[in-house]
């Protein structure tokens, strides 16, 4: 049948002040990823952590290489917005279990049912094809 994204976990996401490790999220402009991420920290006021193969800094925020790259201090991770394709989802949610993430967030078009399913089956709170930047009007945020 396949993930059905919960309205009231999506909300509940947005509106709880925490950690998003935000994965794909690199300093070029023109990938989605960047302006999301400053809406991410911005308007809805969450600490937001780059994770990039290079583990560049973006937005003065710190990079890492991986999800276990980032240091004890900024654990947990409270959501793993994912900003990879569709083929290469399926590890980063493996390392947000490993790692004890309390969420995965699949961003528009990243679908990964078998994912899903090993992260909802971990205790995972799940999004899937969806981006906080077009559903934050609904919530008022």
């Amino acid at each position: 049948m396949g993930h059905t994204n919960d309205p009231a976990v999506i909300e509940r996401l947005m509106r709880t002040k925490g950690r998003w490790a935000i994965v794909g999220l690199t300093t070029n402009q023109w990938r989605s990823a960047y302006d999301v991420s400053l809406l991410i920290r911005d308007r809805l006021g969450m600490d937001i952590i780059p994770v990039n193969l290079p583990g560049d800094a973006v937005h003065g925020e710190p990079g890492y290489r991986t999800l276990a790259d980032i240091p004890a201090e900024k654990q947990p991770i409270d959501v793993v917005d994912c900003f990879v394709n569709s083929q290469k989802v399926g590890s980063v949610v493996d390392q947000a279990i490993a790692v004890g993430a309390k969420a995965v967030w699949l961003q528009l078009g990243v679908i990964d049912e078998a994912a899903a399913e090993r992260a909802k089956a971990a205790g995972l709170d799940v999004v899937m094809n969806a981006c906080p930047a077009q559903v934050a009007w609904k919530y008022g945020l």
